[in-house]
């Protein structure tokens, strides 16, 4: 939302009013407080009228550091995000006549008495960001102004009824020289956010639009603190464009509320802020195999999906998981929770059938869209459990199914209702839930809590899949559940997985889709997936190829489209070699897959993380966005055309994981490759640890495997293996000349070998 018309006026219609000094500054309790009035205090006379602002800082949690700004504090307040982390009394607070300091951890923030307003974010005692003159602002529209910079991209100021607010509250932080700005949720432009005007609002808007299925105001600095905005309603972030020394946020209301996270490293600011708002947990070992969909719009019943399932175990392709898209239900019926008696009529016998002849695990597709010619409508209407509109009546319109209406999460009875439909599903056999949609959620309506319609169109999300996630966890235990969603926003890593949305069939859209995935890491998420070969029409086969090396070296690995079948053969004998080749070799990496996942759970570190996490000191890391580390010690660099690659490796001597050979680091490398093969390295000094099989991702970890030991450091090295069942063992691995031992912490062997 920008205000100003360069750096000197502001836009027609905006009176802005600024923070023009620290006036008073105390101490109270935990919290430090700060009264900035928007004009300089002189005489006594320059306290008569004008607007102040009052500014409160506590700490919610070591490292971390809160910021609340209010006009008129007792306006509306946004209830902001749950925050399962925080503590008590955090931090420590000074005040004299100087400053006012509040410390906590390694992270200080200090605000300097008189004039100008200065606030200033110290981690270790270097200051990395903060807030200064023309920073802090309270915005008034007078009526009629034109918007500030109508937001691209925001669906509710057309469709859905947004109206834009007659004042709004901003804070803008410093950019320094060289500083580049990641996250924001999962965005597919530009993965650097510099130069970039983003406005946090759920959409539906496809891989190639400007429009995010998962908006997170969360964004990361490769200086090592991040920023957490604490606002779930629209959010506009001008990095570097409303001033271009600064990132800009700013939301409508009277009041905006942000946390800063301290590093010094951007893995140590993820680790702290999923420490506050949860962390991802772990996922079951069957989930990272290779799902197959029936895709959206084909035509399919159970013979058909047994001649895909038959046709991948035919082939030597190994399957984990077969998954059911919108069809499963009649037509015009989504979501009634009934299985089409046309195509399954006997949806028990089968899913037994699935699991027990074909052993394989079960996905279903679901959304919280309720159609009216569905049998869950009338039970909505009759017990008040869908969405409302002002005068009483249910909120309905034809956009994706006829006369839907909305499950209404904040009604607990309505919310247990839609559970105990998720539960019947699991019980019937189905292992994973696929919650689609979430986004384009109206404002012109009335929620049964109370709750602000703008508040809720991004919140709706999360209260969507907890409700769908705790029904799975109640039925399948905790470590056993998966989702499968499209939307998110912050808090969303705590119910994994998330995968991309409607990409399209092209190697464009498969690099704007790792973006996305890069930045939704960048994000304080674990685990993500994406349709591989593109959603949206039918890639050619060299696509294909290319899609699925890139989708099975990650977390989550689906075969999924729209109106054309994903199975590999349906491309070309090719095809299935590939598919063959980087299944095995991902279910060959499980042991070191699994430990990567315990790390994503207990760190909140994602499974594949951007190079400016996994090497913050070097330079040449911070755009990269065609390449990821995948895990501590493996580097993926996908080839996005038909042979050639060009990829960066960090300094050390890196060995490829499919062939053998060694290549110094600290350069840019370039590469041919054929369909079967892609840049994967292994850092110095790694050790892999590699299943002894091939053919299904849940084996015993501990026991089927062998240590890959790669040229590094010397001295003993040591590494962690972890069991599905929550068993773990410390292995010693040493290095004497061309032989190598591995030895456990109760002195048992494992099998091991140089690389």
């Amino acid at each position: 939302m920008k205000f100003t018309d360069g750096f000197w006026l502001r836009r027609p219609g905006v009176t802005a009013h600024y923070a023009q000094e620290t006036y008073d500054l105390w101490a109270d309790g935990d919290a430090l407080v700060a009264y900035a009035p928007t004009k300089r205090i002189v005489t006594r006379g320059d306290t008569l009228g004008g607007a102040a602002l009052t500014v409160t800082l506590t700490s919610p949690l070591e490292g971390v550091v809160r910021v609340r700004i209010d006009h008129h504090q007792g306006a509306h307040r946004s209830p902001g995000f749950r925050m399962p982390g925080a503590v008590e009394g955090a931090g420590a607070v000074t005040a004299d006549d100087a400053e006012g300091t509040l410390t906590s951890g390694r992270l200080t923030a200090r605000i300097t008495h008189g004039a100008p307003w200065a606030l200033d974010f110290e981690v270790d005692g270097v200051r990395v960001t903060g807030s200064g003159h023309k920073s802090l602002g309270y915005m008034e529209l007078a009526d009629g102004a034109p918007v500030p910079a109508e937001p691209a991209g925001v669906a509710g100021y057309t469709d859905t009824g947004l109206a834009p607010s007659a004042t709004y509250v901003h804070e803008q932080l410093d950019l320094d020289v060289a500083e580049t700005i990641y996250g924001l949720g999962e965005r597919f432009g530009p993965f650097v956010r510099n130069g970039q005007t983003v406005d946090l609002w759920n959409a539906d808007g496809g891989t190639s639009s400007e429009q995010s299925y998962k908006n997170v105001p969360f964004y990361l600095s490769s200086k090592g603190y991040g920023v957490l905005i604490n606002q779930p309603e629209h959010v506009s972030v001008e990095v570097g464009t409303e001033a271009v020394e600064r990132v800009q946020f700013s939301t409508a209301g009277e009041s905006l509320e942000y946390l800063v996270f301290a590093g010094p490293t951007p893995a140590d600011v993820i680790e702290r802020y999923t420490a506050l708002m949860g962390r991802p947990p772990r996922v079951p070992a069957w989930s990272f195999g290779l799902w197959l969909s029936t895709s959206f719009t084909t035509d399919y019943d159970e013979a058909t999906v047994n001649t895909f399932v038959d046709g991948m175990r035919d082939r030597d392709v190994p399957l984990s998981v077969f998954h059911y898209d919108c069809f499963w239900m009649r037509e015009f019926n989504w979501t009634d929770g009934e299985w089409d008696p046309r195509t399954f009529p006997e949806p028990e016998r089968m899913l037994e059938r699935m699991h027990v002849e074909k052993d394989l695990h079960v996905s279903a597709w679901i959304n919280p869209y309720i159609a009216q010619r569905g049998r869950m409508f009338r039970e909505g209407v009759e017990n008040g459990y869908l969405v409302k509109r002002p005068d009483g009546t249910v909120w309905q319109w034809d956009l994706w199914q006829p006369g839907m209406a909305l499950v209404d999460f904040t009604n607990l009875e309505a919310r247990a209702w839609f559970q105990e439909f998720v539960r019947n599903l699991a019980r019937q056999g189905v292992d994973a839930i696929k919650t689609d949609f979430g986004e384009r959620i109206p404002t012109d309506v009335v929620w049964h809590d109370g709750t602000a319609p703008e508040t809720m169109h991004n919140l709706y999300t999360q209260l969507y899949n907890e409700a769908v996630w705790e029904a799975l966890v109640d039925v399948k235990g905790e470590g056993n559940a998966v989702l499968f969603a499209r939307s998110a926003t912050a808090g969303g890593q705590t119910m994994p997985v998330h995968w991309g949305g409607d990409n399209s069939s092209s190697y464009v859209s498969m690099a704007e889709t790792l973006r996305g995935g890069l930045s939704l890491m960048s994000s304080g998420f674990g685990y993500w997936s994406h349709d591989i070969g593109g959603f949206e029409g039918t890639p050619d086969a060299s696509v294909f190829k290319r899609w699925l090396a890139f989708g099975l070296m990650g977390s989550h690995s689906r075969l999924h489209g729209s109106n054309s079948y994903r199975v590999p053969w349906a491309f070309d004998d090719e095809a299935v070699d590939v598919a063959r080749t980087f299944t095995r070799l991902k279910l060959s990496l499980m042991p070191y897959l699994y430990a990567a996942s315990v790390q994503t759970a207990e760190t909140g570190l994602p499974m594949m993380r951007p190079m400016f996490i996994a090497f913050p000191g070097d330079p040449a890391c911070q755009l990269l966005d065609r390449q990821y580390m995948l895990g501590d010690d493996i580097l993926v660099a996908p080839v996005f055309h038909d042979s050639e690659v060009q990829f960066y490796l960090p300094e050390g001597t890196w060995t490829s994981l499919l062939t053998g050979e060694r290549v110094e680091g600290g350069r840019w490398v370039r590469e041919s490759h054929g369909f079967e093969s892609m840049p994967v390295y292994v850092r110095e000094g790694a050790v892999i640890a590699r299943g002894t099989r091939d053919d299904r991702p849940d084996y015993d970890f501990l026991t089927e495997v062998e240590l890959h030991v790669y040229p590094g450091a010397d001295g003993d090295r040591r590494i962690v293996l972890h069991g599905e069942d929550g068993a773990s063992l410390e292995v010693t691995v040493t290095v004497a000349g061309e032989a190598v031992t591995a030895i456990g912490a109760n002195g048992e062997t494992v099998a091991a070998r140089l690389a």
